[in-house]
């Protein structure tokens, strides 16, 4: 089946460089905000790990000193925006990301189709801020960008190496050559990694279990350890979830969703479920006695931070067209 799809693979490459090289000739416009662009992105479809690493970011730029603010396509959302996003969103609207990042970071978050005009939007309403994180943004090349960090996922790498649809790729590995740096997410090898790019391992560390209902309810991770749980997942790679539960000791009995699932409370299975916290934005509102949501934050290379903030030290300029 995928050798069928190879013609449209090849489209969809052909018309990606196509696009590419208009916005590197200046045949269409790329807009140069007055603050330094963070972006992160990947070259596969989802389930790299970007929302986590966006939020650890965030958190390290906030230690620094500096004002972050964050803009996303609000991707599964039907607003086009720009629009602000706040904790008390509704996913269906805004995008379950977005809301998630707008929860956890407690920063400005403002989504739109055109990124530039969620960043616009951010910094009319929020005139402190003075950094941008482009969630998702590496194939937004209208937003001209100060840094680019690339996702790569160290499990399921780039899949058959073909592009869209006949494989997962957005974008051809070369161009790895071309951003910042790249964050390799889980995986213990790195020798097919072959890149002159600098490279900082990431993981996933669980937090802490909470219930999804509004009890504030919590319990220890070792709460797990032998349990029977039903866990729920509508993530790009559902799998890094479970296995992540079998860690902490789950007998884990999956139930993985598409990416951005719209949930319905009929697909929730009675017993005791744990839910990612994307899926818990989304679930909360029919949340039950015995659903659980266990956060998780980013562990990442600490070298990734001082390397961002040398880059954007001198990033200020004025906003061009």
């Amino acid at each position: 089946m995928q050798w069928l799809l190879l013609p449209l693979a090849g489209l969809f490459l052909l018309g990606a460089f196509l696009r590419r090289l208009a916005y590197r000739l200046r045949l269409l416009p790329v807009h140069r905000l007055p603050v330094p662009v963070i972006v992160v992105g990947n070259i596969t479809l989802g389930g790299t790990g970007k929302t986590p690493l966006t939020l650890w970011l965030a958190q390290r730029l906030r230690a620094a000193g500096w004002r972050p603010g964050i803009v996303s396509r609000g991707y599964g959302g039907r607003l086009r925006g720009p629009a602000a996003v706040t904790p008390a969103s509704d996913p269906y609207e805004v995008g379950d990301e977005p809301l998630l990042l707008a929860r956890r970071s407690g920063l400005p978050v403002y989504i739109a189709r055109r990124r530039v005009e969620a960043a616009r939007a951010l910094l009319a309403a929020h005139p402190h801020t003075d950094v941008l994180i482009a969630d998702d943004g590496l194939q937004h090349y209208a937003l001209a960008r100060d840094v680019e960090i690339a996702v790569v996922d160290g499990q399921r790498r780039f899949g058959n190496g073909w592009p869209l649809p006949a494989g997962p790729l957005r974008e051809l590995p070369g161009r790895l050559r071309r951003v910042d740096a790249i964050v390799l997410h889980g995986g213990e090898d790195m020798g097919w990694l072959r890149t002159d790019r600098p490279v900082h391992r990431m993981r996933l560390v669980p937090q802490r279990l909470r219930a999804l209902d509004a009890t504030g309810r919590e319990q220890p991770l070792s709460w797990l350890s032998g349990r029977q749980v039903h866990a729920v997942a509508g993530i790009g790679h559902p799998a890094r979830f479970f296995e992540l539960l079998r860690a902490l000791g789950a007998a884990v009995e999956p139930h993985p969703f598409p990416d951005h699932h719209r949930f319905r409370p009929q697909d929730l299975p009675s017993g005791t479920v744990v839910m990612t916290e994307k899926d818990a934005v989304k679930c909360a509102a029919f949340a039950r006695a015995d659903d659980w949501v266990l956060e998780v934050d980013a562990a990442v290379d600490p070298a990734l931070i001082n390397d961002v903030l040398h880059r954007i030290e001198n990033c200020h300029g004025p906003e061009t067209a």
